[in-house]
This record gives structure tokens, C-alpha cells and sequence, in this order.
């Protein structure tokens, strides 16, 4: 086994310090001998190791590469760096599969960067030990100083490097020896702070700009700014649509008198885009719709052959809105033209692949999804939507295989233990039901779905009264769902109780009428003495489902 050391300390080289040191002992010998593989990952490479850029060049590549940086307005959100790290795994897992294994002593593992500590977290899930160990080292002096690249940090999604380093950069800077600067930068930490969930600071940097500057632009963009934090604030409960409209406005007034033409297309539709959002939170797609559509009519006639991105991100965003209110067809045509003037970057097949789902059209729904996985590194969500494709096709297992896959990638996917914790349970195998139940209930503690598969496994297992329990808190957090009230009425029919039973299930078809709900009812109304009711719902149910055997077999026997 090879053994190398490496140093860890994000202020010799910033963010993935520890992984370029990696990819660097790795990837020359990679590119000798299977270069495929390399190729395969050439994002996660170049992200990481800025050095091997000539070295591994951009096989996948999307409308921003060849754009100037004013007009790359889509930042990486705090969740790419896990995808990046799974790339990584991927790739040396798959060197060193081919090589020899590796040892790998790490120095000053507590000062990485958070894309190293992930990285290194990803590395010991999913990369045999017989292939690869990661041992600690002592820490040790590490000469340098932390490199201040804030547009690397800005263009690849490194917020938690912006809103440490930014901050310290920004306690060192006037705001009258360089204004611009300043500004810029301000506004990127406090984007950075957004992303990780650090509003409230986000929020003081906001005020402080205020404070400062009386550039119009820049308060437009922190007004703007402040009215994204109440409306995006990762805790629903400081969400406030309505104080988000005040500050959305207050940055439309000003874009609005912005001289120059081509400026004020392009910020005014920027902050008009975001007001949509607050009245989609609000409750008034309608009025959403309109917004989004006068910031389209503003790009088309003032941004004629420049801000791309900011025109198809409009029609996405329009797309997602008629989607919203049934406008399906032109919904697709929507999504379509943003995946057509961009084919590299790959959200957008995914809200593609979601709606030709919904529309049942699923073979279309399914090259998205597998678009997705081919433009980018490992993304769980294309996974994920793949996995209820393939259980809607009748596939449990490759369902299973993708939902496997997703939480390999990102543990706490939470819908995901949903899914699996269903077919589990579906399949017998309570005690892997209840496992992942537990599991998503610590990332969903309220999560409606779990909970029913929690009673499902209790009523399996003979605990009737942690079974009712679960089934109602189950309907306490979401009083339609449809599985807990026929989980409810199985529970009462086992104990007898068929006035309960005929109840829940008579709630559970009020919400949904399926030919299984209807013969479950005919079960119970026999039971009960009353044949009658019982051949009425049978008689429907065969109307839904015409060559079901076992309501034909019943109806003969009422």
C-alpha cells in the first residue's frame, strides 16, 4: 500500500486545499493509463484543482463558461460542493481500484475548508478502506497565507471560504478608499452568508451597507437582497412575505429610474423577477406571472444578443409559474426553451423531467433525468425522480437501487427514506421500515409520510397502540393523506372495531378513489353483516379496475 502526507490547512490553499494535494499525486497517473476516467470527471477536477485545468480539459460545459463573469448570475448553491465530493470519491475510488491502494496521512485536518472536510467525510462512506486510508496527522506549521481569491469563491459556490475570508477582508476595509470594491464584496459575503444559513449576519451586512452607501444600484440590489432573506429564510417561521414586499419594491423604485437603457432592462427585470417570488409566497401567482412577464418584454427589447442566462432563468422561472397554475403545455415550452439556449446545465431537465412526469409522460421524463446524470456531477435528486419512474413502471428493484443510490450520495435526502422505508415495509422487511423511518424522522420530524410508515410497521409488528399513534399524528400534519387513513382503518379492523374501520376508509375515499379503497370497504361492510353496501362497492371498483380477479371472485360471493 502507498502511503503519502498531506496538509489539510485551508489557509495554504482555500477551499479542496487537501483534495488538489490528492488529485494531484493521483491524476497524472490516471491520465497515463486510463484517461477515460479523468475525462468522466472532468468538473469535480477542475473545481477542485485549478492546476490540472490544462491538464484535464472541460468536456462538459455549459453557457457560462464562455460568458463574462457580469453575466453569470447563476451562483452555485451551498449544495453543489457535496456533488463535487462525490465525484471526487467516484474518481478514486475508480483510480485505485486500477492501481494500487493508498494510505494518506492528513495534517491538520481541523483547519480544512468545509469542501475538504466533506470531502474527506465522503471518501470514508463510500471508498473501501482497503483502498484507501485516511489517517490523521499532527498538526504541523503551515507557512503561507490564505490565498484571497474571491472570484474563484464567488464562481464555484464556496460560501463558507467568501463568508470567512469576505468577512475578514471586509473588518480591514474602509468603505471610502475603494467604494466599488467594497460594495462587491459586501454583497458577496452576504450572498455566501445566505447560502449556509447564516441570514441573520447576512441581514447585519445589509445594514451596515445602508449605512455607508448612497449608490443606487447597490441599495437597489440590498433591498433586494433583504427581501430574498424573508422570503427564502431557511426557517419557515421568520418568513415574511409582507415586510418582503415593502424592501421588493423599495429596490424597483429605484431600478426603475435608472438612466442607461440596458442597466435598468436588466436589474429592473432582476427585481422584478424577485418580487414574483414574494407574491407566489403571498398567494397571487396571477400577479407573479405578470412580473415575470414584464421582466421578459424588458430583456427582449433592451438586452438584444447579451445576458443570456438572465433571459432563460425568466422563461424557467415563467415556466415554473404556469406549471403552478395548470398551464401545462406552456409550461414545457417554457422549460424547453431554457434547456435549449443552455443544454449544458442541467436544473432545468430535472423541472422538465418533473412535469413530463406528472403529465405521464414518463420515457421523456426519464431521458431528463438521465440527462442530468450525464451533464453533471453526481446529483442525488436525478436519482431520486429516476426511482419513482421506475417503481411507477412496475421496477421495484431498480426503484430501490436508485433510492439506494441517492442516499449513498447525500445521507440526509430525507424524501428518500420515505421512499425506501415504504418498499421495505411493502416488502415485509419492517425492521429496515423502521430503521430508515428513524433515520428521516431525525432530518423530518414532522414529516407526515413517515410517520404512516412508522404505523404501518408498528401494526405489522403487533403494537396497535404505537400504531394508532403514529397513524394519528400522521393525519394531525396532513389530514389528506390518504395512506394513514387506510393504515387507520386496517388498524381498527384488526381490533374489531369495523364502525372505525368503515370511517377511515370512507375519510380515505372522500380524498381518493382507488379500486383497492373501495375493496378494502366491501372487506369491511361484509364483516359488518351489510352485503348490500358491500356489492356497491365492488360493483365500483370493477368499473376502475375491469380485470382485478379478486373483485370479480368477491362479487360472486355477495
Amino acid at each position: 500500500m502507498d502511503t503519502i502526507m498531506l496538509n489539510a490547512d485551508r489557509r495554504l490553499g482555500g477551499p479542496y486545499t487537501l483534495a488538489a494535494g490528492l488529485l494531484g499525486h493521483l491524476v497524472p497517473a490516471a491520465l497515463e493509463r486510463h484517461p477515460e476516467l479523468a475525462a468522466a470527471h472532468d468538473i469535480e477536477i477542475r473545481t477542485a484543482a485549478p492546476k490540472l485545468r490544462d491538464a484535464v480539459p472541460a468536456r462538459r460545459r455549459s453557457l457560462a463558461d464562455d460568458l463574462p463573469r457580469a453575466q453569470r448570475i447563476l451562483i452555485p448553491a451551498a449544495r453543489r460542493s457535496l456533488r463535487i465530493a462525490n465525484g471526487l470519491a467516484e474518481f478514486v475510488r475508480d483510480h485505485l481500484d486500477r492501481a494500487r491502494p493508498l494510505t494518506v496521512t492528513v495534517a491538520n485536518l481541523d483547519a480544512a475548508d468545509h469542501t475538504d472536510a466533506e470531502f474527506v467525510a465522503v471518501l470514508r462512506r463510500r471508498v473501501d478502506p482497503a483502498l484507501l486510508r485516511i489517517e490523521e496527522g499532527p498538526g504541523v506549521p503551515s507557512a503561507g497565507a490564505r490565498p484571497a481569491d474571491f472570484d474563484r469563491y464567488r464562481d464555484e459556490g464556496f460560501h463558507h471560504a467568501m463568508a470567512e475570508s469576505g468577512l475578514e477582508a471586509l473588518c480591514g476595509m474602509a468603505y471610502g478608499a475603494d467604494p466599488e470594491r467594497w460594495r462587491q464584496l459586501l454583497q458577496r459575503v452576504a450572498a455566501s452568508l445566505e447560502a449556509i444559513e447564516r441570514e441573520d449576519e447576512a441581514r447585519e451586512l445589509y445594514d451596515r451597507a445602508r449605512r455607508e452607501s448612497t449608490d443606487p444600484k447597490h441599495r437597489a440590489t440590498v433591498a433586494y437582497a433583504t427581501a430574498m432573506i424573508l422570503v427564502r429564510h431557511h426557517d419557515p417561521a421568520r418568513r415574511d412575505p409582507e415586510q418582503a414586499l415593502a424592501w421588493v419594491n423599495e429596490a424597483i423604485t429605484i431600478t426603475s429610474l435608472l438612466p442607461d437603457r440596458r442597466e435598468r432592462a436588466f436589474h429592473l427585470g432582476f427585481d422584478l423577477n424577485g418580487k414574483a417570488l414574494v407574491e407566489v409566497r403571498r398567494g397571487r401567482p396571477a400577479a407573479a406571472m405578470e412580473l415575470v412577464q414584464q421582466a421578459i418584454d424588458l430583456a427582449e427589447a433592451d438586452l438584444p444578443g447579451e445576458h443570456p442566462i438572465h433571459k432563460l432563468v425568466l422563461h424557467a422561472n415563467r415556466g415554473q409559474l404556469l406549471a403552478m397554475t395548470g398551464r401545462a403545455e406552456e409550461a414545457l415550452a417554457d422549460y424547453t426553451r431554457a434547456v435549449e439556449a443552455d443544454p449544458g446545465y442541467p436544473d432545468y431537465y430535472l423541472d422538465r423531467g418533473n412535469l413530463l412526469h406528472k403529465l405521464g409522460r414518463d420515457e421523456e421524463a426519464l431521458a431528463d433525468y438521465e440527462a442530468v446524470m450525464r451533464l453533471s456531477p453526481p446529483f442525488p435528486e436525478a436519482y431520486y425522480n429516476r426511482s419513482e419512474l421506475r417503481y411507477a413502471a412496475g421496477d421495484v428493484a431498480g426503484a430501490r437501487a436508485d433510492l439506494d443510490h441517492t442516499l449513498e450520495l447525500d445521507p440526509e435526502f430525507a424524501p428518500a427514506y420515505v421512499n425506501r422505508s415504504g418498499l421495505s415495509a411493502a416488502a415485509g422487511a419492517y425492521a429496515e421500515a423502521r430503521q430508515d423511518v428513524e433515520r428521516g424522522l431525525r432530518l423530518a420530524p414532522r414529516d407526515p409520510h413517515l410517520m404512516c410508515v412508522l404505523g404501518q410497521v408498528e401494526l405489522a409488528e403487533r403494537r396497535h397502540q404505537e400504531a394508532r399513534s403514529a397513524f394519528d399524528r400522521a393525519l394531525e400534519l396532513d389530514p389528506d393523506l390518504v395512506a394513514a387513513w387506510a393504515g387507520r382503518a386496517e388498524l381498527a379492523f384488526d381490533l374489531g372495531d369495523h364502525g372505525a374501520a368503515l370511517a377511515d376508509l370512507t375519510s380515505a375515499l372522500k380524498r381518493e378513489e382507488t379500486a383497492e379503497l373501495l375493496f378494502n370497504r366491501a372487506v369491511v361492510h361484509r364483516a359488518a353483516g351489510r352485503p348490500d353496501d358491500a356489492r356497491d362497492d365492488l360493483l365500483r371498483a370493477a368499473v376502475l379496475a375491469p380485470g382485478d380477479s379478486d373483485i370479480g371472485q368477491a362479487l360472486t360471493e355477495v
